[in-house]
């Protein structure tokens, strides 16, 4: 997962009030840090993610393959 598609997934599930969890939600997966904590401490995003997903409790099946852009037409 690229930070980008970690950013759009965070802002597809929890909208508005994504950057405060970021910010202020302590995450015990990665360590005790909160979201923003660990990806500055280089912790991979997919990690971070699943992290904030299973403490938040966002069903299995909006946990995995989110955040990226549908396919391109040709």
């Amino acid at each position: 997962m690229r930070r980008s598609e970690f950013d759009r997934a965070v802002k597809d599930e929890f909208g508005a009030q994504g950057s405060a969890l970021l910010a202020d939600l302590v995450l015990a997966d990665v360590g005790d840090r909160t979201a923003t904590q660990a990806l500055d401490a280089g912790i991979p995003a997919r990690e971070v993610w699943l992290a904030l997903c299973a403490e938040m409790d966002v069903p299995l099946e909006r946990r995995y393959g989110v955040g990226r852009l549908e396919a391109k037409q040709r």
